[in-house]
């Protein structure tokens, strides 16, 4: 069986035709070997959208609700609705094709396809994951970067697609070299407004006292998958779960904080700013233990 694995979907959406009427639903291709078209919007402009699923032991994590962020970012660039049930069959099927591992991921890929053609492009990607385990244990240097936009930048300019997620991801590499220049491991990104927001990759989820807590809704940022699974958590820990609007300066007050993303899981910050921030190294214990029991 391959470490890796790329199948190449024929009608990525039910509400454009296929890209062959007499092919499968989808098709294994070679990873190795050239796929897309020097034409595709996706390689050209960065238009389309994607969502990384954690994987283990054969079992995709918050499946059901990658597909529906998956979804929801089609809508906010307006690209043909994804049709779930067939990303749905060609994820565990790319699953099923690769290689067992201990921890793996899946990239499920949709482009508004060739210019020109009304076929938008899909793929999904199999391999097997990074070991992170030391990250979850020793933590994260966390620098704070302003993004540029209000915290209410998703109802005042909804054409700047706060809260999809999209290819566009200069930015999101330019702010981690940023933070490598700064001697940091990662990013906060807070609003032009002095709001704490989401990492690049990640969201931020901060303990104060009983209480876990993340970022409010409607601030742009991306609607955790990670962060829900580590709500139920904590309130079979008897913690209390909500949303805050928050600045640096508050988050700095915290006992505890966490970048949780769906492959490096929960990733504890030990320094913000360059200034040591407490861990609480048995829920960092206890969170990334659970999420790794959702894949199995």
């Amino acid at each position: 069986m391959p470490h890796h694995v790329l199948a190449m979907l024929n009608q990525p959406s039910a509400d454009a035709p296929p890209h062959d009427e007499d092919a499968p639903a989808f098709e294994f291709v070679d990873p190795e070997r050239p796929q897309l078209s020097a034409m595709d919007l996706g390689a050209t402009r960065g238009d389309g959208i994607f969502e990384s699923i954690s994987v283990g032991d054969g079992k995709p994590q918050a499946l059901d609700h990658h597909l529906r962020r998956f979804t929801s970012s089609a809508r906010k660039l307006e690209l043909p609705a994804p049709d779930e049930a067939a990303w749905r069959e060609a994820i565990l099927a790319a699953i099923d094709e690769l290689q067992p591992g201990a921890e793996a991921w899946v990239k499920a890929v949709l482009t508004r396809g060739v210019e020109g053609d009304s076929r938008p492009t899909g793929w999904v990607y199999a391999a097997h994951a990074p070991d992170h385990s030391r990250t979850r244990i020793d933590g994260v240097r966390v620098v704070v970067l302003d993004r540029g936009y209000r915290h209410d930048v998703e109802t005042t300019s909804p054409w700047l697609l706060a809260g999809a997620k999209t290819l566009s991801y200069a930015v999101n590499r330019a702010v981690a070299r940023e933070a490598h220049r700064r001697g940091a491991d990662d990013v906060i990104f807070s609003s032009s407004d002095g709001y704490v927001l989401e990492g690049p990759t990640s969201t931020v989820v901060f303990q104060r006292g009983n209480a876990l807590l993340t970022p409010g809704t409607g601030l742009g940022i991306l609607d955790g998958t990670t962060q829900a699974n580590l709500f139920h958590y904590a309130e079979s820990l008897g913690m209390t779960t909500g949303f805050e609007l928050l600045t640096p300066a508050e988050l700095a007050k915290g006992d505890a904080a966490w970048l949780v993303s769906s492959v490096r899981l929960a990733a504890p910050i030990r320094s913000l700013d360059g200034v040591d921030f407490p861990m609480n190294p048995v829920l960092s214990a206890g969170m990334n233990e659970y999420l790794l029991s959702l894949r199995h």
